[in-house]
């Protein structure tokens, strides 16, 4: 007998049984072995961050398009998140060039937010999953402008070489309007006045602000064998 839609909603709202768990764990362990098959089969890679805010038409749209592309003209594939702005941006260089253009993307309930340049992607149920796979997939990585996200992302790499958990990888923060105030204060602040960070860690990561500059940089990118 089919069950009332009251019946429906209890039972979809008991998550907490240790079944449930369990096929949670396995499912979390699932979507890690899928995805580290996926970017191992990509190699000389490099990932972009940024805002999903960021138009089309943007000055720091239209550099991450010229910067992937011409990343992609020397033979790098892209990963980015998947979704608008700057990673559609990203997505869209990489596209341009004919290398691949990879997303690792986020499922969401309401809207699939791939952009439309993606041309190899995985999409993730949970978002700590595609964060790790979001650090072990570059070979460099370039932040641009962004918000919770984008930093949250940025200072996990810092820390992961910081913390010699990972390879010291070029690491390109790009846009000296948004990351300068910021690397005053971690310099000045965190560094000289509270001495939470040693002065070698300030050269885990580079500022740059054309993209010339920045694919200098990115380029000198190696293949790494720590994941």
């Amino acid at each position: 007998m089919p069950k009332s839609a009251e019946e429906r909603e209890v039972i979809g709202e008991n998550l907490d049984s240790s079944e449930s768990v369990t096929w949670r764990i396995f499912r979390i362990m699932a979507e890690f072995v899928s995805g580290f098959q996926f970017i191992s089969k990509y190699k000389k890679t490099v990932s972009f961050f940024g805002s999903a805010r960021l138009a089309e038409g943007s000055r720091f749209y239209l550099d991450a398009v010229a910067l992937s592309k011409k990343l992609g003209n020397a033979g790098f594939n892209v990963i980015t998140g998947g979704g608008p702005g700057i990673m559609e941006a990203a997505n869209r260089g990489a596209y341009e060039a004919g290398v691949n253009s990879i997303g690792l993307n986020i499922q969401l309930p309401y809207e699939q937010r791939i952009n439309k340049y993606v041309t190899k992607g995985l999409g993730f149920h949970y978002f700590f999953t595609r964060k790790v796979m979001l650090s072990a997939a570059g070979d460099a990585y370039v932040f641009f402008p962004g918000g919770f996200g984008t930093l949250d992302e940025f200072f996990e790499i810092v820390t992961l070489i910081q913390t010699g958990k990972m390879e010291h990888v070029p690491i390109v923060a790009y846009g000296k309007e948004f990351w300068g105030p910021l690397m005053n204060y971690l310099h000045s602040v965190v560094h000289e006045r509270f001495h939470n960070i040693d002065k070698e860690n300030m050269k885990i990561f580079t500022v740059a602000d054309s993209v010339d500059e920045a694919f200098a940089l990115l380029k000198k990118a190696k293949p790494r064998s720590d994941f």
